[in-house]
């Protein structure tokens, strides 16, 4: 199994994601974190752990911070950052710090399973050890190279996008479009547009919610709650 740290500043995002990481064959959440503190400590405390998915807004420093200071310290663990940081200067100093894979929120859980599968084909090649001719060395660049997740639709905004995620996250109970209207600041349409974006990704389930009279009320609930 290969082991792995979820590190995100929201307790419940971190839940989603670890529960998605459970769901992939052949991965296992060892632990989670939500500062840059917890985090050092948890990949000091854990012996066996592959792989750290590592958020980089954290309340007490930032992902990369984190990650520079695991190698300083000496620990090679593999990272995949997973963040809402989509500057190219936070990408590059990713890519310098040596993460093997950048996934930007929002994402559906293919996204992350892409990720992780490519992950995981990475270790296979590289377990074989030995010497590698060119053909073996484009193999295992190759194998960081699966195809992201699609990106949202034209017109979409990836900020609108994680305001309406973060809404049904945080919700107790299934939302209307015009609930989560009023909780983003959004329109009621563009609220309902996202709405559907999230169901079609299997993000978020449609309930219908039945009156005296009349149409149905469509309300929305985040797919690990239905």
């Amino acid at each position: 199994m290969i082991e792995v740290l979820v590190v995100d500043d929201d307790t419940r995002v971190a839940r989603v994601n670890a529960a998605y990481v459970e769901k992939v064959p052949g991965f296992h959440v060892a632990g989670e974190a939500h500062t840059a503190a917890e985090a050092l400590r948890q990949v000091t405390g854990l012996p066996c752990l592959d792989l750290v998915l590592m958020d980089h807004y954290l309340p007490d420093d930032t992902g990369l911070a984190v990650v520079r200071e695991m190698r300083r310290r000496g620990h090679q663990t593999d990272v995949i950052m997973v963040t809402a940081a989509r500057d190219v200067t936070t990408v590059q100093a990713a890519m310098r710090l040596g993460a093997l894979q950048y996934l930007v929120k929002p994402f559906a859980f293919a996204g992350l399973r892409a990720k992780l599968q490519a992950y995981a084909e990475l270790r296979r090649t590289l377990d074989g050890g030995g010497e590698a001719e060119q053909a073996e060395v484009d193999r295992i660049f190759g194998a960081l190279s699966a195809p992201s997740e699609p990106h949202l639709p034209k017109g979409h905004s990836p900020t609108t996008a994680e305001s309406v995620r973060r809404a049904l996250m945080d919700a107790s109970g299934p939302l209307s479009a015009q609930e989560i209207a009023e909780r983003t600041g959004v329109s009621r349409q563009t609220a309902q547009r996202y709405l559907k974006l999230l169901e079609r990704t299997g993000r978020a389930r449609l309930t219908l919610k039945y009156g005296d009279a009349g149409r149905p009320e469509h309300r929305y609930v985040w797919a690990t709650r239905a």
